[in-house]
């Protein structure tokens, strides 16, 4: 089943939860997504949850020993454009300068010069590809 913005829209925030799990650890078992999640359901239910998810075609297991290993479907990059794009046209109608103005709004007091000079650099480099 590909992925595209509907399926990851209609994730539920348990779902989405357990998405972020997999996403920061690369891979996991039920029993240690269980431990990371916030006021947990019980072990059987997270079981339920990572199958809906298998059958939607977000993550996908592998047997280790005696135990059950999941990982995402799509790479942590192309789930962070997805996700990014599903943002931009959700928040900030498409407009690029809205989300950065907003992110630059929300992080100012954290916001080092160094970032500063990275991100500007992004920008003359995006600038001089025509991109």
């Amino acid at each position: 089943m590909a992925l595209n913005n509907n399926s990851i829209r209609n994730l539920s925030r348990r779902e989405r939860q357990i998405m972020d799990i997999l996403y920061q650890e690369g891979s996991a078992t039920a029993a240690f997504v269980m431990d990371n999640l916030p006021e947990a359901p019980g072990y059987s239910a997270v079981r339920a949850l990572m199958r809906i998810l298998e059958e939607k075609g977000h993550i996908k297991h592998e047997k280790v020993g005696p135990r059950y290993v999941y990982s995402p479907i799509l790479s942590r990059d192309k789930a962070k454009k997805t996700a990014m794009k599903h943002t931009l046209s959700t928040f900030f109608h498409g407009s690029v300068s809205q989300a950065v103005s907003a992110l630059l709004d929300v992080s100012a007091d954290e916001i080092s010069d160094e970032e500063m000079e990275r991100l500007q650099a992004m920008i003359d480099a995006k600038r001089e590809s025509g991109g």
